[in-house]
């Protein structure tokens, strides 16, 4: 009930001289006591009223964190709603890019593989003119397998005992005729040596010492071709030399022959091996 026309009032009697705590305890404690009071209730007065607005202000304050804390909750409840709803979104989004990424990735390798491909065509394409020639070569060929299996055959099988005069008389004068005479086909421009060894390997056996002509090369054909075992009759050693070569890996044991035995074997004349040896 303390205002400001209460304080002005008691205001004089603070003025006074022996309105003092010393001057009241010699009048009597109990007006000391109530003196003291009123001057503690003046001074708390003053405090007070700059204390209530504050305290006003306080409460007011107080009642706006109150209501600004629940916006906050609510707004970070709709933040974290949304928050979940955005990486969900984030996360079909680069699943969608992943996606996008190897579609293209797709994408331009199909373009090379087509790029590549329509090279290769547009290259190839000139080739399809002998590309249809070899065809009906090849079926030509096929046409005529059967006679020159026979004679592939017959040579490995019965031309080893004689020089290239022979072999020749026995392939192109005598079962070449028998051929026709039965009316079976075959090359008339065949080579035996194509039709059974690679040119790769024809290579291998020069660096092992066979000779490049071509009785050598027919002889090395039969050697290494036929189901039987050869007999080789070489006074120039130049078979000895290849076979040792080629067999070298091969753990080859070389068995020394009776002298007697090889000169009566060339006396015959029977095995050839480069130039009627």
């Amino acid at each position: 009930t303390i205002n400001d026309e209460t304080v002005e009032l008691v205001q004089p009697y603070f003025e006074m001289e022996d309105y003092t705590l010393q001057h009241a305890k010699k009048v009597c404690g109990n007006v000391a006591g109530l003196l003291s009071w009123t001057q503690a209730m003046v001074v708390f007065y003053g405090v007070n009223r700059e204390v209530l607005p504050l305290k006003a202000n306080l409460a007011k304050q107080e009642g706006r964190l109150k209501i600004a804390n629940a916006e906050k909750e609510k707004a970070q409840a709709e933040l974290d709603e949304k928050q979940a709803e955005l990486d969900k979104v984030q996360a079909k989004f680069d699943e969608a890019m992943k996606e996008k990424m190897d579609l293209e990735n797709d994408a331009e390798t199909c373009k090379r593989k087509m790029q590549a491909a329509s090279a290769l065509i547009d290259g190839l394409s000139g080739e399809k003119v002998r590309w249809t020639q070899q065809s009906k070569e090849f079926k030509s060929q096929i046409k005529r397998l059967v006679g020159d299996i026979l004679l592939c055959t017959g040579f490995l099988s019965y031309c080893g005992p004689f020089n290239q005069d022979f072999r020749n008389l026995l392939l192109k004068d005598l079962w070449e005729t028998e051929l026709r005479a039965h009316k079976i086909p075959f090359s008339d421009d065949l080579n035996l040596i194509s039709m059974l060894v690679d040119q790769p390997t024809i290579s291998e056996w020069n660096l092992q010492g066979l000779p490049g002509d071509h009785l050598s090369i027919q002889n090395g054909i039969i050697v290494t071709k036929a189901s039987r075992y050869p007999l080789l009759v070489d006074p120039q050693t130049q078979g000895k030399a290849w076979v040792k070569n080629k067999e070298q890996d091969n753990e080859l044991q070389v068995n020394r022959v009776l002298k007697e035995w090889c000169a009566l074997l060339y006396s015959f004349k029977h095995f050839y091996f480069r130039g009627g040896c």
